[in-house]
């Protein structure tokens, strides 16, 4: 991407949150009245002082790591895998709350404009959550100009609130209007500072995206990025500081009927044309600034379980090519997170600070010991920054932790233990399952393939564990044939008893010596189950073809080599699927094997796991049911499955 598509399409989630970070800060504050509205510059000043510190640390990221670095990867390289782990768990807490706080803003920006829809509140938010759900089940994506303009429209319509602000003050010298005494709760103290401070520190969210997304950049990317970066820093800064300067002017004050930014808009235009840009700008742009959770939050659920530490359905690619399941998931969650707090922003944001910060801390961390280790030029200032960001985040996350403890903080850090927990679980069974699974020299022995030549263990058999193929992912069905499926021969018939010939699919054989047989098995690795369906096959006294759905290149390559190591004692077919997809290359393979040979009853045999628990049996994959159901309109096809138990 161009800077100027990536500035708006990256950058939504942070400079959206200028609708609501200054009023969650100051919305703290008006709870000690006047007095503890008087502390709102000191606090607006500490987090932007926070905002450059922790944007010039994500410079020094971005540098580290041009292929993009997120929080997880960061942490896990630097740190270890329970760190990552944690890194993650504020990750995925920070997207949920992303979806959940942005539709609640662009909601609040809709009923301060329309009052009358106040009371569907709730219903509103549930109906822009499923919207997203569509859309990114439809794959759309964020990208173009489409995407770019409310971003844009945005930042100008702040722009000139905040100018047309200012010039209105200079007429009366910059004399702030006296402020409506607000009723007094609380009294001023460190606790309601650093409740303001971590509140209004949400304004941050979402200032790693454009770390994570370096690759995206047009070359050079990693220069790019960081020019990009700095620009958004730069306009949140602006953003953030003229708004609460504005605030300070015209003594707004937060309302619960109606946002601070509407109050501000209201003022400045009336509620003329103006004032419609403003608040329709703000709903359009928190909208997308949601979406983008929709983007982040299956790619890191995809990494986890590629790592073992979710299920791996996880990683499957639906027909439009996104992480459908994922895409699911976050729009289960952040629809329930919304529905319990009764789609108010205000209720939400103690949630907000802690994954945030979480995930800053340990990145910021994991680039303290990067530094240290490289120790290559302008290591001491890159540590510098990104110590200081560290530090500095990890004050904001224990800050929110204490003090908003109460307040709703608590569901965070519960989420974050459980998180830990289920990852746990899940990556042992994994663990289980790769040492039961794993071959031993000498200890598998096949029997004898009759028509296909003699199969027998090799003692130099590899020790190959189940990658992520284990679990197939299916993918677009679209497309025609995938790599290895050689062309069908269109009209191609076989012939038959009397001279007759029959068309392709009939399925007239009475006799069991009319029936020509063909087993295909489909390998994800060499391992124990793997051995065993071939095992099966061989002892069937029919030919055999072994087919291996490989996600790359290097990958079916691996797995060549490990079948020429074992003996290659069966042909082998590697097909391979760059959409990481298993069952739709395995379909159209069979598929094309059909027409090329309609006379052949094609019998596909599966290992498929059988754990011993059915709370395990969810983390395996259920391709043999997947392809049963898309090879059932074909004739002449059978489905089996050689069971192996854990």
């Amino acid at each position: 991407m161009r800077k100027l598509l990536a500035l708006p399409v990256l950058s939504a989630d942070a400079l959206s949150s200028v609708a609501y970070g200054p009023e969650a800060m100051l919305g703290v504050l008006v709870l000690a009245g006047t007095a503890g509205l008087a502390y709102a510059f000191p606090v607006a000043g500490a987090i932007v002082f926070l905002m450059f510190a922790v944007g010039l640390s994500y410079r020094q990221t971005i540098r580290a790591y041009p292929h993009g670095g997120g929080s997880y990867i960061v942490a896990s390289d630097n740190l270890g895998r329970m760190p990552g782990l944690v890194a993650a768990a504020g990750l995925m807490t920070d997207y949920i709350l992303t979806v959940a706080v942005s539709i609640a803003s662009g909601i609040a920006a809709i009923t301060s404009a329309i009052p009358s829809l106040a009371p569907a509140t709730v219903l509103l938010g549930v109906g822009a959550i499923v919207l997203l759900l569509a859309g990114n089940l439809r794959g759309i994506r964020q990208a173009g100009a489409l995407f770019a303009a409310p971003t844009y429209v945005f930042v100008a319509a702040m722009f000139a609130l905040i100018a047309y602000g200012l010039v209105d003050a200079a007429g009366r010298d910059f004399a702030p209007v006296p402020t409506p005494a607000p009723g007094v709760t609380e009294t001023v103290g460190l606790l309601l500072v650093m409740r303001a401070f971590s509140s209004g520190a949400t304004a941050m969210t979402g200032i790693e995206a454009i770390s994570n997304a370096v690759p995206a950049f047009k070359p050079v990317e990693w220069r790019n990025a960081r020019t990009t970066l700095t620009w958004m820093v730069t306009l949140l800064v602006v953003m953030f500081a003229g708004i609460v300067v504005l605030i300070h002017l015209t003594g707004v004050v937060p309302r619960e009927q109606e946002t601070m930014l509407s109050q501000l808009a209201r003022l400045s235009f009336g509620t003329g044309w103006m004032y419609v840009v403003v608040q329709a700008a703000t709903a359009a742009v928190l909208l997308l600034a949601a979406n983008t959770a929709y983007n982040d939050f299956p790619r890191v659920l995809s990494l986890l379980a590629r790592d073992g530490y979710a299920p791996r359905v996880f990683m499957r690619l639906g027909d439009r090519l996104a992480y459908s399941n994922g895409i699911v998931l976050l729009s289960l969650t952040a629809a329930l997170v919304f529905v319990a707090f009764g789609g108010l922003t205000g209720a939400l944001i103690p949630l907000y600070a802690v994954g945030v910060f979480l995930a800053f801390t340990l990145s910021q961390a994991g680039m303290v010991v990067h530094w240290w280790r490289l120790r290559d030029r302008h290591w001491r200032k890159s540590l510098f920054f990104n110590a200081t960001g560290g530090l500095l985040s990890a004050v904001v996350f224990i800050t929110a932790g204490i003090s908003k403890f109460t307040s709703g903080a608590w569901v965070a850090v519960v989420a974050v233990v459980l998180f830990l927990l289920v990852t746990t679980w899940i990556r042992r069974h994994y663990d289980a399952a790769r040492a039961a699974l794993r071959l031993h020299p000498h200890l598998v022995e096949l029997p004898a393939a009759g028509p296909c030549g003699p199969l027998s263990a090799s003692p130099a058999t590899p020790t190959a564990e189940p990658g992520p193929t284990t679990e197939g992912e299916e993918g677009p069905p679209e497309g025609g044939d995938r790599p290895g499926a050689k062309a069908p021969q269109p009209g191609a018939t076989a012939p038959r008893r009397g001279g007759e010939a029959s068309e392709p699919g009939d399925e007239d054989e009475e006799l069991p010596e009319e029936i020509r047989h063909l087993s295909v098995v489909a390998l994800a690795a060499l391992d124990l189950a793997g051995m065993r369906t071939l095992a099966y096959a061989a002892s069937l006294q029919q030919p055999v073809l072994a087919v291996h759905i490989g996600l790359t290149e290097e990958e079916g390559r691996r797995f060549r080599d490990y079948w020429t190591l074992w003996g290659d004692h069966l042909p082998l077919e590697v097909v391979v699927s760059p959409y990481r997809a298993v069952v739709a290359p395995l379909v159209h393979y069979i598929e094309a094997l059909h027409r090329q040979h309609p006379d052949l009853t094609v019998t596909v045999i599966l290992p498929e796991i059988v754990t011993r628990r059915r709370r395990h049996q969810f983390l395996h994959s259920r391709t043999a049911t997947r392809l049963r159901r898309a090879l059932r309109p074909l004739p002449k096809i059978v489905i089996t499955t050689v069971p192996f138990h854990l």
